[in-house]
């Protein structure tokens, strides 16, 4: 009887954790929560590490667990990887964190917008993109093609929304397959 209890009980525990994310995507084979912020998810995705690890070493942790609400455009391991070689490397030494918090916060944006508003208003404009800026100070463009949302930096690289809409309680990411770059 106590088997069949224990049974129950984990069944009932996996059915709320399942509904708690159930309109949420995985990420790196992980569950996302809404009811947790962007760090509590990113540190789970095994998409996420090397990102993860330059959050922590940018000192950006707190202010990533606060109320927000935040936008993040969240490179994968393989848009780390692609940069030119020893530029992660580079970026990760304390003397750089300066130029480290410049990038990361360049994939931030304040607000909590969906991948939907975000191709609405680049559809809505004039010339097809929708023009805003990153917590950085930095201009980022948004467009649509072939049905993806596309992100572009100051210097005309793109990052495919791969992942929308993931939800935190402190806003969404959006998953991107390459690194922006700031200017």
């Amino acid at each position: 009887m106590k088997t069949l209890s224990k049974l129950a009980t984990a069944a009932v525990a996996l059915t709320l954790a399942t509904a708690a994310q159930a309109d949420n995507p995985m990420v790196g084979g992980a569950a996302m929560f809404e009811s947790k912020n962007i760090v509590e998810n990113a540190v789970n995705s095994a998409d996420h590490t090397t990102l993860v690890a330059a959050v922590k070493a940018a000192g950006l942790v707190d202010t990533l667990q606060s109320p927000g609400p935040f936008t993040v455009f969240a490179p994968v391991n393989e848009a780390f990887a692609a940069l030119p070689d020893g530029t992660v490397d580079t970026l990760l030494k304390p003397e750089n964190k300066e130029m480290l918090v410049k990038v990361l916060t360049a994939h931030v944006v304040a607000g909590d917008w969906s991948a939907a508003e975000i191709a609405r208003r680049a559809r809505n404009s004039s010339d097809g993109f929708y023009h805003f800026k990153a917590v950085s100070g930095d201009a980022l463009s948004a467009q649509v093609k072939g049905g993806n949302v596309y992100i572009y930096d100051e210097s005309g690289n793109a990052g495919r929304v791969t992942i929308a809409d993931v939800d935190q309680s402190n806003g969404v990411i959006h998953v991107v397959d390459s690194v922006l770059v700031p200017k």
